[in-house]
C-alpha cells in the first residue's frame, strides 16, 4: 500500500499560529531536614490515626470484595476473633460511613496545615500530603493481602464440617482474588472522592487562611492540583475502567494502535507538523502535552463552528489530526473506545472491556462477546446498536471524536506525569514505624510528626538549643598511681570527692550527664521550646558551684592527709539541638558543643608550669604560639590559631565566645571597672597586690550580672573578657596581643568580695 502524503497547512495565507503553554512536573522541597537515612524526609502518624485508618480500608475492601457475609458466618472453631479489630475508644465494630473516614481524613490534614504553620514552609504542608497518600496506597495493598489470607483460613475452617457452606467460601475467595485489581480501584475511587471533597469544602480555604499568599506563592502554582489527580491512588495509572471514566480508554495490547505511547508519539509529530518544536527534542516538546488548553487552542471541540478566522484555522488543524489518525489506523479504535464506555456497565467485568472495544470494530470479536453476553444471560441489543454507530461513523463526526481524543490525551499526558513526580515524592518519604527509628529521629530534631491535638506530646518536649559543661580532672593518673601506692582505693576516691557530689547539684539546674570518663564528667543544659532560655547562665553558676564545692572537699582532704583534686571547667553552647546516636537503648550525643568544652577545660603542662607559682586571682589563661594571630584570612586562620592555642585552667572556667553572646542575651551584663586602689590593679602590668597575674591585658573587661536560678533565688556572676597573647614559643613571652579573646567565668571568691555593694555588704555583717 503506497504511503499517503504528509498533510499540511496552505501555503496562501498561512493561519497565524498559536502561542502554546509548556508545563514540567516535579516535586523539589525546600528547607525540609532529612531524616536518619539522609536520603528521605522521616514522617510519623500516631499510632491511633494509623490504626483508624487501616480498619476503614480494610472495611472498603472487604465492602467492595464482597466478603462481608464470610466474616459473617459462624465459625466450627472455639477461640476465632473478627477479621479486623475495632480502633481503640470503639466497644463493636460498625459498618463505616464516608463521613467517619472523612472526619478522620480532615483531622490528619488540618494536623499537617498546623505544622506547616508553625514552622512557616509550605513544604511541610506538600510532605504530609505525599505521607498520607504513601500510606493509603501501601495499606491498601497490605489489607487486602491480610483479608485474602484470613478469607483462605475462614474457608479451610469450614472443611469436612459444611459442604455446602464450604463451597460458597471457596467461590467468595477466589472472585475476591480475582478481582483484586477492580476492589481496590473502587476503594481507591472512593477516597479519591472523599479527598477531593475535604480540599474543596475545608483544606483550600484553610490553607490559605494559616499560610497566606505570600507563603503559598513560594510554592509552584500547579503542586496542589497534582493531589486532585485521578490516577494517585492506582498503582501505575494504567486502569481501563479509570481511563473510560476519565480519560481515553488506550489499547493494552501489542498489536493496538492506540496504545498510549503511540497516541503520545502522534501528538508529538503533529505538533511538529504544524511547527512547533523547532530545535527543540521530544523531552522538551512533550511539555506541552501537560497543558490540556493547547489542545482546545489547536482544534478546538470539532463541534463545526466556522465564525471567525481562528475558527477556520482550529478547522484546518483539526482536519490534519484527523487525516493522521486515519492514515496511521487509529481513528476507528478512537471511535470504538468511546463507543464502548457506556457499556461497560452493563457488560463488564463479565466481559474485558479491552473486548468490547474490539467487538465494535472486528466481526470476529463481536461473535466471541456475543456469545458470553448470551451465557450470562445479557441482551445483545445495545452491543449491536454500538457496532452499527461506528461502522457509519463518518465525516464531522469523526472531526469530533478527533478533537476530543486530543483533549483527553492531553488530560491523561499531565496525570500521568503527575503521578510520576508523586511516586518520586513517595520515594523521598520515610514512614516511621520502628520505635528506636523514631526517637532517633525526634531526638536530631529530624522527624516530621503530624499529630491531631488530642495525639501530641508538650510542646515543650522540643529541643531548641543546648549548652554543654565539661569538668575535666588534672592529671588523673598521677592522682591513681599516688593512691594506689599508698594502698588506697582510686575508683571510691573519685566518686566521692567528684562525681557524687557533683551528681547531686544536676537536678538543681536542670542539667543531665553525657557521659562519664575516668577522669572527667559532661552535661548538659538543654534549652526546651517555651520555656525560660537560661542553659548558658545556669551553666556558668553550676560551674561555680562545682568549683566551690570541690575547694570545700579538698580542705577535708588536707586535712585528711589525702592528695587534692583539681579541676578544669569549660563551657560551650550550640544554637541548635544536639544529635544523637544510639546504642541499644542508650542514647550518645553528639554536639560540637562537647569538643569545644574539651578544649576549654584543658590545660597545657607547659603552661602550667610557667604560671603555677604566680596565676594570682585569675584561674584561666589561654596563649597562642605561631603566626596564626597575625593571619585574617578567614575560616583557615581560626582553624590554624585554634590548634595554636595553649590553655592554662586550674579550678577555673572557660567560656567560648558563642556561649558570652548567647548570655548577654539572657542576662543583663553590665560593665565593671574595679578600683584600682581596692583591687590592686597599678598599671600596664598589674603587678600591685591585687587582681595580680600574667598576661593580663590592658584593654581587658569585666562584666556582672545575676542569674536567676530559681523561683526567687538569684547568683551574681563575673566575666572576664581578656585578649590573647601572641607568644615566643622558646620562653612564652608576649610578643603582640591578638584580636581574638578568651573569656573566664571568675570562681575565686576574692573577685566577688570586690565588687560594688559586696565590701560594705560583708563590714555590716
Amino acid at each position: 500500500m503506497p504511503k499517503l502524503p504528509v498533510f499540511r497547512l496552505r501555503n496562501s495565507e498561512p493561519p497565524s499560529r498559536p502561542d502554546l503553554q509548556y508545563y514540567g512536573l516535579t516535586l523539589a522541597f525546600s528547607d525540609l531536614q532529612l531524616g536518619v537515612d539522609n536520603l528521605r524526609y522521616d514522617v510519623f502518624f500516631s499510632r491511633r490515626i494509623a490504626a483508624d485508618l487501616s480498619f476503614h480500608l480494610a472495611r472498603y475492601i472487604c465492602r467492595f470484595g464482597e466478603v462481608e457475609s464470610l466474616f459473617e458466618m459462624d465459625i466450627p472453631s472455639a477461640g476465632q476473633t473478627k477479621f479486623i479489630r475495632a480502633p481503640e475508644g470503639t466497644t463493636k465494630l460498625c459498618k463505616p460511613g464516608p463521613a467517619d473516614l472523612k472526619t478522620l481524613l480532615v483531622s490528619i490534614h488540618l494536623a499537617i496545615l498546623n505544622r506547616a504553620k508553625a514552622e512557616g514552609n509550605p513544604s511541610v504542608d506538600v510532605l504530609g500530603r505525599l505521607a498520607v497518600l504513601k500510606f493509603i496506597r501501601t495499606e491498601l495493598q497490605t489489607q487486602f493481602a491480610r483479608i485474602l489470607e484470613q478469607c483462605r483460613m475462614k474457608s479451610k475452617s469450614l472443611e469436612g464440617v459444611r459442604q455446602a457452606k464450604m463451597m460458597q467460601t471457596q467461590e467468595l475467595v477466589s472472585s475476591f482474588q480475582v478481582r483484586k485489581k477492580i476492589i481496590l480501584r473502587r476503594a481507591g475511587q472512593e477516597l479519591f472522592r472523599l479527598l477531593r471533597e475535604i480540599e474543596k469544602e475545608t483544606l483550600a480555604r484553610t490553607r490559605r487562611s494559616l499560610l497566606g499568599e505570600s507563603l503559598l506563592g513560594e510554592l509552584p502554582a500547579d503542586w496542589y492540583r497534582l493531589f486532585l489527580n485521578p490516577l494517585i491512588l492506582t498503582e501505575d495509572g494504567r486502569d481501563d475502567y479509570l481511563c473510560a471514566e476519565h480519560y481515553y480508554m488506550f489499547g493494552n495490547f501489542a498489536r493496538d494502535p492506540d496504545r498510549f505511547p503511540s497516541l503520545r508519539q502522534f501528538a508529538l509529530n503533529f505538533l511538529r507538523e504544524l511547527g512547533y518544536g523547532e530545535g527543540i527534542d521530544d523531552e522538551h516538546l512533550e511539555q506541552a502535552l501537560n497543558v490540556p488548553e493547547n489542545a482546545t487552542t489547536l482544534v478546538g471541540a470539532g463541534n463545526g463552528e466556522d465564525l471567525t478566522p481562528e475558527d477556520r484555522n482550529r478547522k484546518d488543524r483539526l482536519d490534519i489530526w484527523t487525516r493522521m489518525l486515519q492514515r496511521e489506523g487509529v481513528l476507528s479504535h478512537v471511535v470504538a473506545s468511546y463507543e464502548a464506555v457506556p457499556l461497560l456497565a452493563e457488560y463488564a467485568p463479565r466481559v474485558n472491556p479491552q473486548q468490547i472495544k474490539n467487538a465494535l470494530i472486528f466481526r470476529e470479536e463481536a461473535e466471541r462477546v456475543e456469545k458470553i453476553i448470551a451465557e450470562s444471560r445479557l441482551h445483545s441489543d445495545r452491543l449491536f446498536a454500538a457496532v452499527g454507530r461506528v461502522a457509519s461513523c463518518r465525516g464531522s463526526e469523526r472531526s469530533r471524536f478527533a478533537a476530543r481524543l486530543l483533549h483527553d490525551l492531553f488530560c491523561y499526558h499531565r496525570d500521568l506525569r503527575g503521578l510520576e513526580a508523586l511516586s518520586a515524592g513517595f520515594d523521598s518519604v520515610n514512614l516511621v514505624s520502628d520505635e528506636k527509628v523514631r526517637e532517633l529521629s525526634t531526638l536530631n530534631g529530624m522527624l516530621y510528626e503530624f499529630l491531631p491535638p488530642e495525639d501530641q506530646r508538650p510542646a515543650g518536649d522540643r529541643v531548641v538549643h543546648h549548652a554543654i559543661l565539661k569538668a575535666d580532672v588534672r592529671d588523673s593518673s598521677r592522682l591513681t598511681r599516688s593512691l594506689m601506692e599508698k594502698g588506697m582505693n582510686a575508683a571510691s576516691y573519685f566518686s566521692l570527692n567528684f562525681y557524687d557530689p557533683v551528681n547531686k547539684l544536676l537536678a538543681k539546674y536542670g542539667a543531665t550527664k553525657v557521659f562519664l570518663e575516668g577522669d572527667a564528667i559532661i552535661v548538659a543544659l538543654l534549652e526546651r521550646e517555651g520555656e525560660a532560655l537560661l542553659s548558658v547562665g545556669r551553666a556558668c553558676v553550676l560551674a561555680c558551684e562545682i568549683v566551690s564545692l570541690l575547694r570545700e572537699y579538698n580542705e577535708l582532704l588536707e586535712r585528711s592527709g589525702l592528695p587534692q583534686m583539681e579541676v578544669g571547667l569549660g563551657i560551650a553552647y550550640q544554637d541548635s539541638p544536639p544529635l544523637y546516636l544510639m546504642d541499644g537503648e542508650r542514647r550518645i550525643m553528639i554536639s560540637d558543643a562537647i569538643n569545644e568544652s574539651d578544649r576549654l577545660s584543658s590545660c597545657s603542662k607547659r603552661v602550667r608550669k610557667k604560671l603555677a607559682p604566680d596565676a594570682g586571682v585569675f584561674q584561666v589563661y589561654s596563649v597562642q604560639i605561631g603566626d596564626g594571630g597575625n593571619r585574617n584570612d578567614g575560616a583557615s586562620a581560626a582553624t590554624e590559631a585554634e590548634e595554636m592555642r595553649l590553655n592554662y585552667n586550674i579550678g577555673g572556667i572557660c567560656l567560648s565566645e558563642e556561649a558570652f553572646r548567647k548570655l548577654q542575651q539572657e542576662i543583663s551584663l553590665a560593665a565593671w571597672t574595679p578600683d584600682a586602689s581596692e583591687s590592686g590593679f597599678t598599671g600596664p602590668g598589674f603587678t600591685g597586690p591585687g587582681f595580680t597575674g600574667p598576661w593580663i591585658d590592658e584593654q581587658r573587661e569585666f562584666f556582672v550580672g545575676t542569674v536567676p536560678v530559681a523561683n526567687g533565688v538569684f547568683r551574681k556572676i563575673a566575666i572576664r573578657k581578656n585578649r590573647i597573647a601572641q607568644v615566643d614559643i622558646r620562653d612564652l613571652s608576649i610578643l603582640h596581643w591578638t584580636d581574638r579573646c578568651y573569656y573566664e567565668v571568675c570562681a575565686n571568691p576574692a573577685v566577688y568580695a570586690a565588687l560594688p555593694g559586696e565590701k560594705s555588704a560583708s563590714a555590716s555583717r
